[in-house]
């Protein structure tokens, strides 16, 4: 009669499983992705700053003063106020885990299995990068909302227009503007919209190229500014599998020697030398499902700041009020993302 390992007792009894000592294997979230806090949201690329509230200055217009004259011509010299200020408050993010010091001696190491204090300190960052992934690409509900910070969404907004301009006014709840300032007072204070009904080179393409065109501004005038002209590798391009699967196949479908792989262009798909990169959380979301977004993000102008010293700050363990053996560890942080210049992203969808 032939037996398996679990029908014998005593070699149950007598032997431990394999448990892969001090590893697991993470099951805790539903997104494949994340684009915040490993990719936008990292130390090198956000900025820091003090001060009530992050502050920047707008030049919304021009005095007027140029014109054309003749000989002995009368001078008449106007100032005009050409400068607005734009002011974003402070958001405040915070994770914590907790345990007893006796949890300590109980998973010492010969007994350990894995490390209990790595596993909670795990969940807490992961909790913190799903957060911050739903606030990257989303925005509060109105300007009541005192929480939330000001996600992509409420940087830049869709249209309905067809035609491709820059139609992205101010979001709904917000009749201040964006950042106390109001694409009604300054219509040149919006984003760059357009709709697409085919994923296409005549179509969805073209209207990216467009839009990557008509949002590449340049001074003519040298000018301290917040931000470099735009170069093709400050842009990401972000959008849903829809959207990536078909670019893929449309880049296939230009190369003749694609050999025996059938997604061999998986992952390879761009514009203007940048990765088009497909975002999970798109997929959670009705809205963007409903309408496939193609969202230019141009982050020499959308930027995160923190506040200094406030980033992702972790405190040393303290004691609990009322449970003395009970040690509290907060992860903290500081901040708000900010675009100092909305003309040079774009929001694409379809109608």
């Amino acid at each position: 009669m032939e037996l398996t390992v679990e029908q014998i007792q005593d070699l149950v009894l007598g032997t431990q499983r394999e448990l892969g000592k001090l590893k697991w294997t993470d099951i805790a979230t539903d997104l494949q992705e994340f684009i915040a806090l490993p990719q936008v949201l990292q130390r090198s690329k956000v900025e820091f700053q003090s001060g009530q509230a992050i502050q920047f200055n707008v030049m919304t217009g021009t005095t007027g003063s140029a014109h054309h004259t003749g000989l002995f011509g009368i001078d008449t010299v106007n100032v005009t106020d050409v400068m607005q200020q734009g002011s974003v408050p402070w958001r405040h993010w915070t994770a914590d885990y907790a345990f007893d010091r006796r949890e300590l001696e109980i998973n010492d190491d010969e007994y350990r299995v894995f490390d209990l204090i790595k596993v909670r300190r795990t969940g807490a960052l992961l909790d913190m990068a799903k957060l911050m992934e739903e606030d990257l690409w989303s925005k509060p509900a109105d300007s009541t909302d005192t929480l939330m910070p000001f996600g992509v969404r409420y940087w830049l907004t869709a249209s309905a227009t067809a035609a491709g301009g820059f139609n992205g006014v101010d979001p709904v709840g917000f009749a201040a503007g964006r950042a106390g300032l109001s694409s009604t007072t300054f219509p040149r204070w919006a984003n760059y919209t357009g709709l697409y009904a085919v994923i296409s080179k005549e179509d969805l393409v073209r209207l990216m190229r467009r839009a990557a065109r008509f949002t590449n501004f340049i001074s003519p005038v040298p000018q301290p500014q917040y931000a470099e002209a735009n170069r093709s590798n400050t842009y990401g391009i972000y959008t849903t599998y829809a959207v990536v699967g078909q670019m893929e196949e449309l880049l296939e479908a230009q190369n003749d020697n694609l050999g025996n792989d059938v997604a061999s262009r998986d992952g390879f798909a761009r514009f203007r030398g940048n990765p088009i990169i497909w975002v999970p959380y798109f997929e959670t979301n009705a809205d963007m499902l409903a309408h496939n977004p193609v969202v230019g993000i141009n982050w020499n102008t959308l930027r995160p700041v923190f506040l200094k010293g406030e980033y992702m700050r972790e405190d040393k363990p303290a004691v609990a009020s009322k449970q003395h053996t009970t040690l509290e560890v907060h992860i903290d942080c500081s901040g708000n993302n900010i675009c100092r210049d909305l003309r040079r992203n774009f929001w694409l969808q379809t109608a």
